[in-house]
């Protein structure tokens, strides 16, 4: 069995487990490929040279919506940006988006930047890692004037939502928050998914799943979380494994 962490941070900085033993123990666990995803200028960067460093881990490049206020402006921070989007092991621009459950970001910087950055998704022919809460009506009109492939990640929603993501084509990002939801309705969501627009997904160092609740999430968690969805949704994980690591492997280019 082989699965692909499609969104992780253990490059940060701040990460608290050393990324070499990360590295080892999610391979073990028949985790074969990891993308490491930017939120700031800094943290994509570092995505970059860990992703040099290591077989089978790939970079994503992005200015989280909580960073518009900081960004949207800053022209030298852009200029970085885009000079990222064509370095080696660079498969994706993410994470962004609109985020207005915490707006640590106005809605009109956030919306700027997201279509600075699905511009340069389109002009590079890379698909996007979105992030977006609590702020779909909004997202969807800037997304359909683009629409490049993408994923969105750590997918918390309803059945209204999978619709339209579905309708365009768009992958679903499942996490360990499928393991601890109270919310029946995500749950019902994620059930009436097709399989093939389905990637897992841990968002390390977040979001651990049950039963590792209280400690730090890793790319090796990902096989829990592939676990109960696939048995949430009465698949074999076997079956549930290869159509997820297809599906990576198909949007991200990976080889």
């Amino acid at each position: 069995m082989q699965l692909i962490d499609t969104h992780c941070h253990i490059h940060f900085a701040d990460y608290e487990i050393n990324p070499e033993d990360v590295i080892k123990e999610a391979q073990i666990a028949g985790v074969t490929d990891m993308i490491c995803v930017g939120c700031t200028i800094q943290d994509s960067k570092l995505g970059i040279e860990f992703a040099k460093r290591h077989d089978h881990i790939w970079a994503a490049v992005g200015l989280h919506p909580h960073e518009a206020d900081s960004y949207v402006n800053n022209e030298k921070a852009l200029q970085e940006l885009r000079d990222y989007a064509t370095k080696p092991k660079v498969i994706a621009i993410g994470e962004i988006g609109l985020d207005y459950y915490y707006e640590h970001s106005s809605k009109e910087s956030q919306k700027e930047l997201l279509r600075f950055q699905l511009s340069l998704a389109q002009e590079h022919s890379l698909p996007v890692i979105f992030h977006v809460r609590d702020a779909f009506e909004d997202f969807w009109p800037i997304y359909d004037e683009f629409k490049v492939p993408g994923v969105i990640h750590s997918f918390s929603a309803g059945k209204k939502e999978v619709q339209s993501i579905i309708e365009r084509g768009l992958y679903v990002g499942l996490n360990g928050i499928m393991t601890f939801t109270k919310n029946q309705e995500q749950l019902d969501a994620v059930r009436d998914i097709p399989l093939a627009n389905i990637v897992v997904e841990t968002d390390a160092p977040y979001l651990t799943p049950t039963p590792y609740r209280g400690t730090i999430c890793q790319p090796k968690h990902v096989v829990t979380t592939a676990e109960f969805i696939s048995g949430l949704r009465q698949e074999s994980l076997e079956d549930f494994a290869r159509a997820t690591t297809q599906n990576a492997q198909a949007l991200f280019n990976l080889s």
